[in-house]
């Protein structure tokens, strides 16, 4: 019996942690997840699907994360990713913490500790191995220094892998990345990873 399939609704799970948890830790949470969910069952294919859409729900792109779950062939019976369905009927739980951050979420964002400031531009540049993941799947390495802007990035990806820096979407804890926006303003380290939708819908010529 195929269950019936709802529209992914706008509003976002709310719940709190059992301890008052840093963006950090969230984020450690969420990888911690992500590595392991294809391990679980059902197809990576749709995991990577899933957790794309996920990206794209966090930075209030309703649109894109709608046409991922609808190009992977995904159902939603109750208009929510904690549980849906791929087109063979396997069931795919996410947990709530993959979808929002708790109510009781800890900014890191404070002025306690002022190591955070980003250097400043007249440091001497000082480049490094970006680990970037695809929505594909694929995990890549570009050479960037912390003053490098997105778009430069993106370019450098088009030229690695031949993707298109119009099809290309940066996301780094959550928020979208413009094209002027410069490495240190992400408050992005090392051992890091940049989230990269490839957009599936290339306009056609």
């Amino acid at each position: 019996m195929r269950c019936r399939n709802e529209p992914l609704k706008k509003d976002k799970p709310k719940w709190k942690s059992d301890y008052p948890m840093t963006e950090g830790q969230l984020r450690s949470k969420r990888d911690e997840f992500w590595d392991t969910a294809p391990a679980f069952e059902g197809r990576k294919e749709i995991w990577d699907a899933l957790k794309a859409a996920t990206v794209a729900l966090e930075c209030n792109d309703h649109e894109l994360a709608q046409a991922i779950v609808d190009g992977a062939s995904i159902t939603l019976p109750h208009g929510s990713l904690t549980e849906c369905y791929d087109e063979l009927g396997s069931c795919y739980q996410l947990p709530v913490y993959c979808l929002a951050p708790p109510v009781n979420l800890i900014s890191e964002r404070s002025d306690e500790d002022p190591s955070d400031n980003p250097e400043p531009t007249a440091a001497p540049k000082k480049e490094f191995q970006l680990k970037v993941r695809l929505s594909t799947g694929k995990d890549l390495r570009l050479s960037a220094s912390m003053a490098d802007p997105i778009g430069q990035l993106k370019k450098q990806l088009q030229a690695q892998e031949d993707i298109d820096t119009a099809h290309q979407r940066w996301f780094f804890s959550g928020k979208l990345l413009t094209d002027k926006t410069r490495l240190h303003d992400t408050k992005i380290q090392k051992d890091f990873v940049i989230q990269v939708i490839v957009n599936p819908q290339a306009p056609i010529n």
